[in-house]
């Protein structure tokens, strides 16, 4: 199993309604059939601990099968066109890979 986690930093000068569409944008994301699991979220309300970052915009976490998994959702069609049309977008993107 590979699981791939992302946050994403959004530019403020969006509107609520561009960042609306960004999210909608991760979460067709869940379409690629390389990737068996899909969660979309933003920063938890939990309590602050000097240890979490809450200043990202979206997270997304990515369950695959396995590494081939993985590669294949990296060039999945529904990929490309997410980051071709959202990469301005984001300030920062941050990527966590584990098995």
């Amino acid at each position: 199993m590979l699981i791939h986690t992302v946050f994403f930093w959004l530019k403020p000068e969006l509107t609520a309604a561009q960042r609306a569409e960004f999210r909608r944008g991760v979460e067709s994301l869940a379409a690629i059939k390389h990737a068996a699991e899909v969660h979309v979220g933003a920063p938890a309300v939990t309590p602050d601990r000097p240890v979490v970052d809450k200043t990202f915009a979206v997270g997304l976490t990515v369950i695959c099968r396995d590494l081939a998994a993985h590669e294949a959702y990296q060039v999945d069609p529904i990929h490309l066109a997410f980051v071709a049309r959202f990469n301005r977008y984001w300030t920062r993107v941050q990527i966590y890979d584990a098995e």
